[in-house]
């Protein structure tokens, strides 16, 4: 898992929606399309679409090995009140410092506490982390599965 690439997508999402753009296109991985998928679950974006650097697929194609190099993610972002949902995107861990938390932790977050030195949870505002298990999660969900995690990033 790079955190690197992970920086350069947190980065990316938030500039578009800063830039007003309806839809954007990132490298896919199985942990950006984790996190696109579970910003679509929490509201942030409102569709994932497999696609090429021309656009979003009309039909579904399949990546081979000739086409890698042009295929993307394309996420379609949300606004309300000519306001982007998702407002900020920031790294928790970062590549020189991973930050891994157990439930304990997180339930503190999710109750508004500092838990070491990562800051509470505000309002409308969710922690994304990776499990053992290979799945992303939102925080809360974390706290139900009762399992904990990487922390990977904060979405508002």
């Amino acid at each position: 898992m790079s955190l690197v690439n992970l920086g350069h997508f947190c980065s990316h999402l938030q500039n578009a929606s800063r830039s007003r753009l309806s839809i954007t296109s990132i490298m896919p991985s199985k942990l950006h399309l984790g996190i696109a998928l579970a910003l679509q679950d929490q509201g942030f974006i409102s569709s994932v679409t497999r696609g090429d650097t021309a656009g979003p697929d009309a039909e579904e194609t399949p990546t081979t090995r000739e086409n890698i190099a042009r295929r993307r993610l394309w996420l379609s972002l949300k606004y309300h009140d000519n306001e982007p949902v998702l407002s900020g995107m920031k790294l928790v861990s970062k590549p020189t410092k991973r930050v891994h938390m157990g439930v304990r932790g997180l339930e503190n977050l999710a109750a508004g506490k500092q838990h070491d030195f990562v800051q509470s949870l505000g309002a409308g505002e969710i922690m994304l982390l990776s499990t053992d298990r290979g799945v992303i999660l939102e925080a809360r969900q974390a706290i139900e599965m009762r399992i904990g995690g990487l922390l990977l990033c904060r979405v508002r």
